[in-house]
C-alpha cells in the first residue's frame, strides 16, 4: 500500500510519498490553446501542468500564472475546499504516484479548522479519479488515482512527525519524542501554533491565527500600488519578495527596506500571539518553526519568542516541512509497525523501536518508558482516520 502526503495550501499545493515529492502554486486557470511551443525553459513535472478531470480542462501553478486567461486564487478556507482542494491535490497525487493501486493519503488542516472540515475534506478527494495530464510533446498520461483512506490531523504537527519519525515510520528521536514541543507553523494565509507533549497532542495550547505571509505581501503590494497605480496579484509576488526588486512599466522599485520593516511588524504580532497563547506552558522544551513562511520571518521571530528555538536547517525547504511528516505518520498508522508482535520486534543498539501495548490498543509506547503520557502517545490522532 503506498502511502501519500498530501497538504494542499493557500499558497501552494505539495505532495510526498517518501521518494517522490511535488510543489506548485494553488493556482487554477483555464485551459487555453497554446499556438506555439519554443520547447525551451522548465521541463520540470511541475511547470507545465495542464489537466483535465470530471471533463474539465485546467491549467495548474505557475502554468496558469503563464498562460491562462481567468486565473483562480483564493484566501477563503470555505472555497479552497469546495472549489480547489480536489482538483489540487489529485493533480498533486497523480504527479507523485505511479501506480493505479489503491493509496492511503494523510492530509492536514489548520487547527482552528480540523473540527469543522475533517470530513468535507475527506469526501472531497476519497475515491476513483481518472485524471489526464496532456504534455508539451502533445503525449496525453491518463491516470486512475484511487484514495482508499484518508486520515486528517492538525496540519502543525506533521512538523514533528518529520523531526520524530524516520522514512519507515518509526521513531529515530527518541530524546525529542519525551519532550514537550511547541510548533509555529507559518502559512501564506494562518499561523498554526499546536503543542505536543510526550507524543500527545495538547488541544488547549493549538490555535489558528489569521496572520499569514500574505499579509505581509498585501502591505507591500499596497505600497506598490500607491507608487505605480499598478495592482499586483499576491500570488505574484514570491520571486518580487525574493530578490527583493520589482520592475513595473520598466521602472525598478526596491522593496529591501520595506520588506524588513513589514516582516518585523508581522513577526512581532506572531510572537504576542504565541507568547499570550502558551503563558502557562512555559514547561515547552523546545519550539519549531516549519512552513513557507517561517524561512521568510525566522530572523525576526526568533528573538522575540520566550524558549528554547530549533533553528530551521540549512538547506532545508520548510515548505515541505508537514507534508514529509504526513507520509511518514501515516507509514507509521499503516505501515510496518502496526503488525509486528511485541514478542517479535527486534531493537538494534541505536535504534528506538515502536512495539504494540496489550493494555493499550492500537496505542504505541517507547519501549523503555510506558509512563502514562507516553501509553496514551498518538493513540487520539490514530483514532481519527
Amino acid at each position: 500500500m503506498e502511502i501519500v502526503g498530501i497538504d494542499v495550501g493557500f499558497g501552494f499545493t505539495k505532495a510526498y510519498n517518501g521518494k517522490n515529492s511535488v510543489i506548485f502554486k494553488s493556482l487554477i486557470g483555464d485551459a487555453t490553446e497554446i499556438q506555439f511551443r519554443s520547447l525551451m525553459g522548465d521541463e520540470a513535472s511541475a511547470s507545465s501542468l495542464h489537466i483535465t478531470l470530471d471533463d474539465k480542462s485546467y491549467f495548474l501553478g505557475s502554468y496558469a500564472e503563464l498562460q491562462s486567461n481567468i486565473r483562480e486564487f483564493t484566501l477563503d478556507q470555505e472555497k479552497l475546499l469546495e472549489d480547489f482542494v480536489k482538483i489540487l491535490a489529485i493533480a498533486a497525487a497523480g504527479i507523485c504516484t505511479d501506480t493505479s493501486a489503491p493509496i492511503n493519503v494523510v492530509s492536514g488542516l489548520p487547527v482552528g479548522y480540523l473540527r469543522r472540515d475533517s470530513k468535507k475534506l475527506k469526501d472531497m478527494i476519497k475515491g476513483v479519479h481518472e485524471i489526464t495530464f496532456h504534455h508539451n510533446n502533445g503525449q496525453d498520461v491518463t491516470k486512475r488515482v484511487h484514495i482508499d483512506k484518508i486520515h486528517v490531523i492538525p496540519q502543525p504537527i506533521g512538523s514533528i512527525f518529520n523531526l520524530i519519525f524516520d522514512d519507515q515510520g518509526k521513531i529515530k528521536d527518541k530524546s525529542l519524542a519525551k519532550q514537550k514541543l511547541g510548533v509555529v507553523d507559518i502559512g501564506f494565509k494562518t499561523t498554526d501554533f499546536s503543542i505536543f507533549d510526550h507524543l500527545q497532542y495538547i488541544e488547549r495550547g493549538s490555535s489558528t491565527m489569521d496572520t499569514g505571509i500574505s499579509k505581509c505581501f498585501s502591505v507591500i503590494a499596497n505600497k506598490l500600488r500607491q507608487e505605480s497605480n499598478i495592482n499586483i496579484e499576491l500570488y505574484r509576488m514570491f520571486k518580487f519578495i525574493e530578490s527583493g526588486m520589482i520592475k513595473i512599466r520598466g521602472k525598478e522599485y526596491n522593496i529591501l527596506n520595506l520588506k524588513k520593516r513589514v516582516y518585523g511588524h508581522t513577526a512581532s504580532a506572531i510572537a504576542s500571539d504565541l507568547n499570550r497563547l502558551w503563558e502557562n506552558d512555559w514547561d515547552i522544551d523546545s519550539i519549531i518553526l516549519s512552513g513557507g513562511g517561517s524561512g521568510e520571518l525566522a530572523e525576526y521571530l526568533s528573538p522575540n519568542i520566550d524558549g528554547n528555538v530549533i533553528p530551521i536547517g540549512r538547506g532545508v525547504d520548510a515548505r515541505f516541512n508537514n507534508v514529509q511528516g504526513y507520509c511518514k505518520f501515516g507509514r507509521y498508522k499503516w505501515g510496518y509497525s502496526k503488525y509486528i508482535p511485541a514478542n517479535k520486534k527486534e531493537t538494534k543498539s541505536n535504534e528506538t523501536e515502536l512495539t504494540q501495548d496489550t493494555d493499550a490498543g492500537d496505542t504505541p509506547v517507547l519501549d523503555d518508558e510506558k509512563s502514562e503520557k507516553s501509553s496514551k502517545g498518538l493513540s487520539w490522532l490514530r483514532r481519527q482516520g
